[in-house]
């Protein structure tokens, strides 16, 4: 190992005068000694790693930093903060936690803007903002970024790869951050950053920064067209639809529905006059619009999700199905009941929720004279007559009448994912029904009741077991 060092330094390796002894001959870039030379060379050059740990073959380049990532194997944290006592394996990393948790010293600043930073490293990444760097090119699609981190996470894009996982449930992430966000949203529930105003808590540092527009009214996007500032992007992105781009002239003649164009108005018509002029390439079931058939391929023959999570990375077949999903993590729910005033997350579930609490409209009917607030709850109840299991598993390729039935049998048979806790105790369950009854343990509500003899249960199965075991011989 000794000669090999001994090469690089001398092959790569040339005395200056400039104070700085020792230049790389590759690239210029000058050192105080000739170690640090050899790491230059090792890192950006020959990616040459010489020291490998013995309990998980990973290499490095020096020594040291060889030594720095065995303590993640014994869990050695040898430097701990004085105010706090929280312990870092790497001394630098308990001077970073000073500055950004007790001290906020930040004594790296920006020449150009002033801005300042508690880290060189982070004033590096900053700098790049103005020259507009982006040395890390991605060697599939030439996409290029700021920091070898970011282009890490994107050939996950690529590669599909999810190292890090869950503790708890094993779900995995292409992110680390991700994965914390996950288990302290899904699992520990704690949320570490408050916001300074108000004490409200949130998960990520990121909320915390949106809510506080709540706060100052900052409203830091603004409007291309027409100048009109909000304080979330997204907001702008609503507002360019509504205002300038999606101004609805076309209308129907039949129902005096608008939309933005008259190919969209074509399109709609065929609700009225029930043509299917698009069909399925693969199974031949036909759609009154081209979209709506390609969705279909998605969501019934191909897999394909192109719209992903930023927060969770799961992924969608439309975008209209990523914003409604997005709604679960901000809580945002836009839309509310007239009558009652609860709110929720899309326009259909208000519809429902009147029917079902408030009109006892059901306006879909078999033809067995069984009526229902919903056609998707129809076409499930069709399917008990024709016998039709349209949903199969992937992995067992047992049968089921409806998606929601196969989506439980995959997570309670095959992964074991929770996805749905209980807010009071943790315990996590497959589904939010099962959550739903659940609680009646720790309120004691008891909705059920025997016809008979007026006794009441949490759970309605427990209603049926009861009228079969006391009441069917009377």
């Amino acid at each position: 190992m000794e000669s090999l060092n001994n090469s690089i330094d001398m092959e790569q390796m040339r005395t200056n005068t400039d104070g700085k002894r020792y230049s790389c001959k590759v690239c210029g870039k000058t050192f105080t000694s000739k170690s640090h030379g050899v790491i230059h060379m090792r890192r950006i050059h020959t990616g040459e790693k010489p020291f490998s740990c013995n309990v998980c073959d990973k290499a490095f380049s020096t020594n040291d930093d060889l030594k720095l990532h065995v303590r993640t194997h014994t869990g050695e944290k040898p430097y701990s903060c004085g105010v706090c006592d929280k312990a870092f394996i790497q001394h630098s990393s308990a001077v970073i936690h000073m500055r950004r948790e007790h001290t906020g010293e930040k004594p790296f600043s920006c020449k150009v803007c002033d801005k300042t930073f508690a880290t060189s490293t982070e004033l590096k990444f900053h700098m790049r903002t103005h020259t507009g760097e982006k040395p890390h090119v991605c060697e599939v699609c030439g996409k290029a970024f700021t920091t070898n981190t970011e282009i890490k996470s994107h050939m996950r894009t690529h590669t599909g790869n999810k190292p890090y996982s869950c503790d708890v449930c094993g779900k995995a992430f292409a992110q680390r951050s991700n994965a914390m966000k996950h288990m302290r949203r899904i699992h520990t529930g704690e949320k570490r950053f408050n916001c300074q105003v108000c004490g409200k808590a949130f998960v990520t540092n990121a909320e915390v920064k949106e809510h506080m527009r709540t706060h100052t009214k900052e409203k830091p996007y603004s409007c291309e067209v027409c100048g009109k500032t909000f304080t979330h992007k997204s907001s702008v992105t609503i507002h360019m639809r509504k205002i300038h781009i999606e101004k609805k002239s076309f209308s129907c003649k039949m129902c005096d529905k608008t939309f933005v164009t008259n190919a969209k108005v074509a399109s709609h018509m065929r609700t009225h006059t029930k043509e299917k002029r698009f069909s399925c390439e693969v199974c031949g079931k036909a759609f009154t619009s081209k979209s709506h058939a390609r969705i279909h391929m998605q969501r019934t023959h191909t897999g394909e999700k192109h719209f992903s999570c930023k927060v969770c990375e799961k992924a969608f077949v439309t975008n209209d199905d990523l914003k409604q999903h997005v709604r679960i993590h901000t809580g945002e729910k836009p839309y509310s009941c007239k009558v009652c005033c609860k709110i929720f997350r899309q326009h259909s579930d208000v519809i429902v929720h009147m029917r079902r609490k408030h009109t006892g409209e059901k306006p879909f009917t078999c033809g067995c004279n069984k009526a229902f607030a919903t056609i998707t709850e129809l076409k499930s109840h069709m399917r008990t007559h024709t016998g039709e299991k349209a949903y199969s598993c992937e992995l067992c390729g047992k049968a089921f009448p409806n998606s929601s039935n196969a989506m439980r049998h995959m997570r309670r048979i095959h992964t074991g994912e929770k996805r749905f806790s209980c807010k009071i105790c943790g315990k996590t369950f497959v589904t939010n029904t099962e959550v739903t009854s659940h609680m009646r343990t720790h309120t004691k509500g008891k909705p059920y009741s025997c016809e008979e003899c007026g006794q009441t249960f949490t759970k309605e199965s427990h209603a049926v077991k009861h009228m079969r075991t006391i009441h069917s011989d009377e």
